[in-house]
């Protein structure tokens, strides 16, 4: 118990300060708050969020009604983005098309959180010959150009949601990795982790009680920033036709469907272009402020 204690107080975080989990959420919402641009990016995603629940009761049609008397319509008070070459409601389908966004996001993000945090934890804690076969693994990953290894992998597997989160999810877990092996590697020198090895503490609860933990702000900020990248190359994929694909609404899939009326229907490729433009935007505010309220010296 003794042990466990000088452990504790000999840990970093612990000074931040004698704070409870209660008064470190303060503190973050506090610094959060503070800035105007991490207040816009979080109300973007909260907005998409929202959105994307409540898009049965927001879009005002169906997505995938077609109405061949209302064939391209431009924007008016009946379509306020216009209709589409099958006269199917662009406002509705980019509302709908708000739940592809957010999950892709959250699942291909989550995928390669999994696989990143955990090969770099492995690589930092043991060292040795496994931290060299992992980073080398990633080395030779980063060495292939991520657009060409995100075409093939979704060109062997063809086209649909579950190749596009495959895809996605292979390309982006080698950041993680980098990210997290640093981290580890950092706090294994400090001396709470030589103290739990010697009292005998197991490696899995050394990982996930002292290490997990001092990388978790890290994660959680490049998880945040990460986003908006995997929404870009989804939207890609699904352009290319390799991603989701139509009559689904997804905004790369119906951007890829209006580009060839891009003179007479402007409407059918812009909006689903902007909606993509401003959830990136709201994702890279949120994320920058997030590193910045989380950054230990930054003043209270």
């Amino acid at each position: 118990m003794a042990t466990e204690s000088r452990e504790r107080s000999d840990r970093p975080d612990a000074g931040s300060a004698g704070l409870g989990v209660d008064a470190r959420w303060r503190v973050l919402l506090r610094r959060l708050a503070r800035s105007q641009f991490a207040v816009f990016g979080l109300g973007i995603v909260a907005l998409l969020v929202l959105v994307a629940a409540l898009a049965p009761y927001i879009a005002p049609y169906e997505p995938s009604v077609q109405n061949y008397e209302a064939l391209m319509q431009p924007p008016s008070l009946e379509h306020p983005f216009g209709t589409d070459t099958y006269g199917r409601d662009v406002f509705s389908r980019v509302v709908y098309g708000a739940r592809y966004t957010v999950f892709l996001g959250v699942v291909i993000v989550g995928i390669q959180m999994v696989i990143g945090v955990t090969l770099g934890l492995v690589a930092g804690y043991y060292g040795g010959y496994v931290e060299s076969a992992i980073m080398r693994v990633v080395d030779i990953a980063l060495s292939i150009p991520a657009i060409v290894l995100a075409l093939a992998i979704a060109g062997t597997l063809g086209g649909g949601i579950f190749p596009l989160v495959i895809a996605v999810s292979l390309v982006g877990w080698r950041g993680f990795t980098r990210l997290v092996r640093g981290d580890v590697k950092s706090v294994m020198e400090e001396e709470y982790i030589d103290s739990a090895k010697a009292a005998g503490v197991s490696d899995i609860r050394v990982i996930t009680r002292y290490l997990l933990p001092n990388a978790a702000s890290s994660i959680i900020v490049y998880a945040t920033l990460t986003i908006p990248t995997v929404i870009l190359w989804s939207a890609a994929l699904s352009f290319l036709g390799m991603g989701v694909q139509p009559p689904k609404p997804e905004w790369g899939a119906l951007i890829s469907a209006g580009r060839g009326e891009i003179d007479s229907a402007w409407w059918i490729a812009t909006f689903p272009g902007l909606a993509i433009m401003v959830t990136v935007i709201g994702f890279n505010a949120f994320g920058d402020g997030l590193r910045d309220a989380l950054d230990p010296k930054q003043a209270e």
